[in-house]
């Protein structure tokens, strides 16, 4: 029994810290409630520095191992005399790395702290009952050796294709000469060449927080923040299985036994390029006393994969199945919040599962390419545009145009990620965009070529006290305005588009498109990155 629980400690994942004690064996001076670092000795800490050295360079080695090759064969090393001592020297170093892995373990061994900690990983992994997971999420250990709470095998779901794939509109073919045998072979260099950019640094300009170095740089940060999600908020986290096979890392909180209102409703946070649920804006919500799941982006934190969009997708299908069918809410009791980037799953979410209560768009964009081309040479043009249309279509605006329920937008006024020239200049913010391409689909008639130039003028404004001035200036009457959309609503009962405003004079429109773009859209003075404020989270205007 002994070298079997020795053989787990060798093998068993790095353990980072204790959130807190299973009640029966808490530490005599430890509190129940705020947990701690886990403590190394000495002999387990310096043989997990070598191996991590070790882990290092080989990743090192194995990403330059196109070049390493190359000048090793110019060098003649790469020959059967010379092959010999090579594999000799490796197979004494992987000798070397077991023994000191066998160290490892027995330091292990030796630490009271791990050897409980591994035993309650292998009952849960043999019993999976409730009782052994609540014991287990007192630790927090490397995420690939957490067992999977959810699967989207558990539900059948309607999002997804005969292949389990879940499904996203692909885009369209043109015909005739496009599909000729010699434009195939003529547009075949700039098809290889968009994959290699895609899957290279194309995805990692995209999505920088799924880069192994920045990860490692956030480390500490994104502990300090998991721990407070579960030691102050209570915080539940969960491994889900999406269709293709990822790996996601969730983060639930429960405020339903609060009593309070907003904790019956689930806001499921969508993060940003470079955010992660311990530290993104998963805290906005949480802060308005909501119930909150998080999660991160295949490749990042704990999740598996690459996050190329039907990745994503099939994530966020994951995480919509595991709240209805685990945490027992129901889609209309679902709000999604999405930061960023984050605005193609969520746009997504509402397009897929249209009963889904309401969405809010925080610092979001309509389609990526004017942003892609905006960082890109202007040579570069053609091949940004087929490599982002083929591997990297977030388009959001498209996406949102399906979805009929409540939505807000959060334009950042001083945004410099989303703007095409500059922060300075208020009118290149793709979110303006956003609201256009949404306000002319709900409601054409208003949307007219007047209604887009006063909503526009409207957009354009550099303060709070020049947006009230133009809303003053065409003396929009907000009652008149609501009671003319609900009389609409109410004799007809139809999904948008509205033709809402087509027998209505120029200077009704003009009220009426006003009045819309001011209540599907809020301003917040600020950056890109800054934390959106509880205060300005709430839910999407109805009418």
């Amino acid at each position: 029994m002994a070298g079997w629980m020795w053989l787990r400690c060798v093998v068993g994942p790095h353990l980072q810290r204790i959130h807190r004690s299973p009640e029966q064996s808490r530490p005599e001076g430890r509190s129940g409630r705020r947990g701690w670092n886990y403590q190394a000795r000495s002999l387990e800490k310096h043989t997990h520095s070598i191996l991590g050295w070790a882990s290092a360079l080989w990743s090192l080695s194995y990403y330059s191992s196109p070049l390493l090759l190359c000048y090793l064969y110019r060098k003649g090393y790469i020959c059967s005399s010379k092959l010999v001592p090579v594999s000799q020297y490796v197979g004494t170093v992987l000798v070397c790395l077991l023994g000191v892995a066998c160290l490892r373990g027995w330091g292990r061994w030796k630490n009271s702290e791990y050897l409980q900690f591994i035993s309650i990983l292998e009952e849960t992994k043999t019993n999976h009952t409730p009782a052994n997971k609540k014991k287990l999420r007192c630790y927090d250990f490397d995420f690939a050796s957490w067992p999977s709470d959810f699967s989207w095998t558990e539900v059948s779901s309607p999002k997804l294709s005969k292949g389990g794939v879940s499904l996203l509109k692909p885009e369209p073919r043109l015909r005739g000469a496009a599909d000729s045998v010699l434009n195939s072979v003529r547009t075949l260099p700039c098809h290889i060449i968009s994959f290699l950019i895609a899957h290279s640094f194309g995805r990692r300009m995209l999505y920088p927080g799924s880069v192994g170095l920045l990860q490692k740089a956030m480390r500490p940060m994104l502990q300090q923040g998991q721990a407070r999600l579960i030691e102050e908020f209570d915080g539940q986290r969960n491994k889900l299985v999406a269709c293709d096979g990822n790996n996601i890392d969730t983060m639930f909180v429960d405020r339903r036994r609060d009593g309070g209102q907003n904790g019956q409703t689930l806001v499921i946070c969508c993060e940003g390029n470079a955010g992660f649920y311990e530290v993104g804006c998963m805290n906005t919500p949480l802060e308005g006393g909501y119930s909150v799941l998080g999660w991160n982006h295949p490749g990042f934190g704990g999740s598996t994969g690459v996050p190329f969009p039907q990745n994503e997708a099939n994530a966020m299908d994951v995480v919509i199945q595991f709240a209805i069918h685990k945490l027992g809410f129901q889609l209309t009791d679902i709000v999604i919040y999405a930061w960023s980037i984050g605005g193609f799953t969520a746009t997504w979410a509402v397009m897929s599962y249209p009963e889904i209560q309401s969405i809010v768009l925080d610092a979001s964009f309509d389609d990526l390419l004017p942003l892609a081309l905006k960082v890109m040479p202007d040579s570069w043009r053609p091949l940004v545009q087929h490599t982002v249309r083929q591997y990297m279509n977030l388009n959001n605006a498209e996406q949102l145009l399906k979805y009929q329920g409540p939505v807000l937008l959060i334009r950042r006024t001083r945004d410099e990620i989303i703007t095409t020239t500059g922060p300075e200049d208020i009118m290149s913010n793709r979110g303006n965009n956003l609201l256009l391409k949404l306000l002319q689909f709900r409601y054409p008639k208003i949307m007219t070529d007047e209604g887009v130039r006063v909503v526009r003028q409207w957009l354009g404004a550099s303060s709070h006290l020049e947006e009230m001035s133009v809303y003053s200036g065409y003396e929009v009457d907000d009652d008149w305005c609501t009671s003319v959309l609900q009389s609409y609503q109410a004799d007809r009962d139809v999904l948008f588009p509205w033709s809402v405003g087509e027998d209505m004079t120029v200077e009704g429109r003009r009220q009426l498109a006003l009045f819309l773009a001011r209540k599907y859209m809020q301003n917040f003075d600020t950056t890109h990155c800054t934390p959106l404020p509880a205060t300005e989270f709430h839910s999407p205007w109805r009418l």
